[in-house]
């Protein structure tokens, strides 16, 4: 029997343990989730040491294993169950199912696998086949885990999370706020004043060869205004970096095109078009990034 003090723990969410008043334990569980997020950035292989409790963790065909564990554990004893947990996962759930998994916590079922084999190494001080411990052993001598400070797992999930600069091409994955009625009638209202532009700008464009290219300007900024339209359109729907210039630029455009086309519209025109594009404007300003949701995982 492994005393007390060598018990290993394994987070599963749906037990107490030992520890479970432990300070130093719930810290080790709020990691946890911060630590899975930067496991991309590391080895396959790794510590990361507390006072009393350490981490570890073993990554494999897209799934990483982690346990918590005391630290007068022997390092070899930890890899070993995790190995074993990896083998117990690996003949349970299909890599398929893993690569389909969309929800947080989809294997609650293999829970009842984890208790049983921390039951076994607590009832055996360890693997039931010694050979196993001497492979995982030897596996360990030849690819030593790293040691990973928490200062790396925190810079790491920041960078994973956004916290530093975005490329410009990072704004495509983000997901906006559901559309709401008025963005609903916003749309609408654009895609009515791109459509009036364009097919003023047609019809212009088609007089216009005809006679001798007097109004080419006209046709420009009919086209311009059409495409700005299109473009406010896109931006509410769509997160974009530096949305806000963006959004300002395309109504100041909208205004100058409708500004010079004063001959060509009356001044309601000119009002409803530069208020549908302002309306969107404010639209496309109010609409937040929707909050993300928690990582799904094994």
């Amino acid at each position: 029997m492994i005393p007390q003090t060598m018990r290993l723990f394994v987070l599963d969410g749906a037990r107490r343990s030992y520890f479970e008043h432990n300070r130093e334990l719930q810290e080790r569980k709020q990691q946890l989730r911060t630590i899975s997020k930067s496991l991309v950035h590391f080895p396959d292989c790794g510590i990361i040491k507390g006072q009393q409790l350490n981490i570890y963790f073993v990554s494999s065909e897209d799934v990483s294993y982690m346990s918590v564990c005391h630290c007068s554990l022997p390092v070899v004893k930890a890899f070993c169950f995790l190995e074993d947990l990896r083998w117990e996962f690996t003949a349970c759930i299909s890599s398929s199912d893993v690569a389909l998994a969309a929800r947080p916590y989809p294997f609650l079922e293999f829970d009842s696998t984890i208790q049983k084999l921390k039951q076994q190494y607590n009832r055996s001080g360890g693997p039931a086949l010694e050979v196993t411990l001497a492979e995982v052993e030897e596996n360990l001598r030849v690819r030593p885990p790293k040691e990973i400070n928490l200062d790396e797992v925190e810079f790491n999930n920041g960078v994973a999370n956004g916290h530093t600069e975005h490329s410009a091409a990072s704004g495509h994955n983000q997901r906006l706020e559901p559309v709401s009625a008025p963005g609903i009638l916003s749309l609408v209202l654009n895609i009515l004043c791109a459509s009036l532009n364009v097919i003023r700008g047609a019809h212009l464009m088609e007089n216009t060869f005809q006679d001798d290219y007097e109004g080419i300007w006209n046709v420009v900024a009919f086209f311009s205004a059409f495409l700005c339209c299109a473009f406010q359109c896109h931006l509410y729907l769509f997160h974009s970096p530096l949305k806000k210039i963006k959004s300002f630029v395309l109504l100041s455009v909208i205004v100058l095109c409708n500004s010079y086309l004063l001959g060509m519209r009356n001044t309601w025109q000119l009002i409803f078009h530069v208020s549908v594009a302002s309306y969107s404007t404010v639209l496309i300003l109010m609409r937040k990034l929707q909050d993300r949701p928690s990582d799904c995982g094994v």
